[in-house]
């Protein structure tokens, strides 16, 4: 997770009252068409649009551009990059040839400095990069004349290439100011097929396209991203014909089936919602009351209720369908071994059915970001599933800002998931030199043999080590959990149905603008 407000919203909906006069579908304060303009709402804003910062690493930014991106099927392609790089030296040297006549939206042509620039001040430790650690195996990022980039690694990094659809930002633009502070973080300038026109904070984000994008001028002229943080409010929207599309949970989805100018995308992910257990809670901390929960939650009751069947159980952070899942870590709910599990750790029966230990009652809290009904669902139905093991769970809605700084002490129902390989999302999650580290390993989990798999995934190149290692790891989580795994969830998105070209990809955590039916928007054609 690299945005500070990617698990929820920044705004509260009452701010929003005011966009639909100027955000309409209708487009009646601009000369764009119906089939040349959308409106999208979505649950969150960025902090930021600097990929300096970690603004659309994974792609699909749209202001921005990678040297490479990916397809339908996240099969990685050539974006200002000619072709895929060349590598040599056993996997240490990545060579990238840059596309030629690209420019910036400003005008200024593109060249091998501003990627050596973007990957530099992104590796230099004073840049608020929370994503630093991704970027791990570069030591060192080079220009060769004006067209040529060439990476070298400390070690073969198998994944390597799939962390080059990082956005490029203009060096003679950004290199005069303060990457933390600077106003480029606001009014960025890139490569992509579209330019930010205005920023309401709270509000909506306002992009146009850029005439001059050299994959050629997008056929949606205009892009407004309203943000809407409360489910409810962006359905009501959506149905009074404020919005083209909106993320929606999938029972409020549903109520769109009978609406035939609409219609639904349903996206498979890699984004699960799971329960964050901080080592430094008296009560999550005690490894019997960590296993106990994971044997106590009934996942698909949680698919079929909360998701009305739109996602999968979550037996770890990997999908089960996923190539690199380990087999045989599926497990159902085991009331009867929780309870076991609690009473050979001492943790007996007490007031109320609530278990004690040493005079420690085995009771927390569990915050989810208000405005959220999914997590607020998992986060009931997990406290209902606790108690009759006999933890007492208090579930307890808040803000972002509030949640923060008690993420150290107290339970989240936070939200993760990254595609493309396992690297990219489990070292993050739970690599013990990255605890507290912002939203990384927010469960501050520190488990040796979970290092060690990481650090071997990440530095071999043989296939089947890393899936040994990955395999192990797995494992381990579920002998020692860090977090209490619950569902893997598909985004659900409904549309206003004007416009041809439409796919979804499997998702990563990370969507609103940046993936759903819209992460191709520039390829979009109006319907005949």
């Amino acid at each position: 997770m690299t945005l500070r407000r990617i698990q929820g919203a920044a705004a509260a909906a009452a701010l929003l009252t005011g966009v639909a006069a100027c955000s309409a579908p209708s487009g009646s304060t601009d000369d764009t068409g119906p089939a040349e303009s959308v409106v999208i709402g979505v649950a969150s804003e960025p902090d930021t649009l600097s990929p300096l910062l970690g603004y659309g690493k994974d792609g699909n930014s749209k202001v921005f551009d990678g040297l490479l991106d990916r397809d339908t099927d996240l099969k990685l392609r050539p974006a200002l990059a000619k072709a895929l790089p060349q590598v040599s030296d056993g996997g240490r040297t990545y060579t990238y040839t840059l596309r030629d006549g690209v420019k910036f939206s400003d005008g200024e042509p593109l060249t091998s400095a501003d990627v050596v620039f973007t990957y530099e001040t992104i590796l230099d430790a004073k840049t608020n990069n929370t994503s630093r650690s991704e970027l791990d195996a570069v030591k060192d990022v080079r220009a060769d004349g004006d067209d040529k980039v060439v990476f070298t690694l400390k070690y073969p990094y198998a994944p390597f290439a799939g962390r080059t659809v990082l956005p490029v930002v203009p060096e003679h633009i950004a290199k005069g100011q303060d990457p933390n502070t600077g106003s480029f973080n606001s009014k960025p300038i890139g490569t992509g097929p579209y330019v930010l026109a205005s920023w309401s904070k709270g509000e909506k984000l306002t992009f146009k396209a850029n005439p001059d994008y050299w994959g050629g001028a997008p056929k949606v002229k205009k892009v407004t991203i309203a943000i809407i943080e409360d489910d409810d409010v962006r359905a009501t929207r959506l149905r009074s014909g404020d919005l083209d599309g909106a993320v929606l949970p999938p029972n409020l989805a549903a109520t769109f089936k009978n609406d035939t100018a609409k219609k639904t995308y349903d996206a498979k992910t890699y984004d699960f919602r799971t329960v964050t257990l901080p080592t430094s809670n008296k009560v999550t901390a005690d490894r019997a009351i960590r296993q106990a929960l994971d044997a106590a939650v009934d996942r698909r009751a949680m698919v079929d209720k909360i998701l009305d069947g739109a996602g999968r159980p979550a037996y770890g952070p990997l999908p089960v369908d996923d190539p690199w899942f380990a087999k045989g870590t599926e497990r159902e709910q085991d009331l009867a071994k929780a309870r076991r599990i609690l009473d050979q750790a001492g943790w007996k029966p007490g007031a109320g059915g609530i278990r004690a230990k040493d005079g420690q009652r085995a009771s927390f809290t569990l915050l989810y970001p208000s405005g959220d009904k999914v997590r607020q669902d998992h986060a009931l139905a997990y406290a209902s599933d606790a108690k009759k093991a006999g933890i007492q769970v208090t579930a307890e809605s808040a803000t972002w800002e509030v949640i923060e700084p008690r993420m150290k002490n107290t339970a989240v129902l936070a939200g993760f998931g990254s595609n493309g390989d396992p690297d990219f999302g489990l070292h993050t999650l739970l690599h013990s030199s990255l605890a507290g580290d912002g939203f990384n390993n927010m469960a501050r989990y520190d488990e040796a043999v979970v290092d060690k798999a990481l650090d071997t995934g990440r530095r071999s190149s043989d296939a089947a080590t890393r899936k040994a290692a990955y395999d192990s790891l797995q494992r381990e989580l579920v002998k020692n959990p860090g977090y209490t795994f619950l569902t893997h969830i598909n985004h659900v998105y409904v549309l206003a149905d004007r416009w041809d070209g439409l796919t979804t990809q499997v998702e990563p955590h990370e969507h609103g603008f940046a993936s759903g039916p819209w992460w191709n928007l520039e390829a979009w054609q109006p319907k005949k």
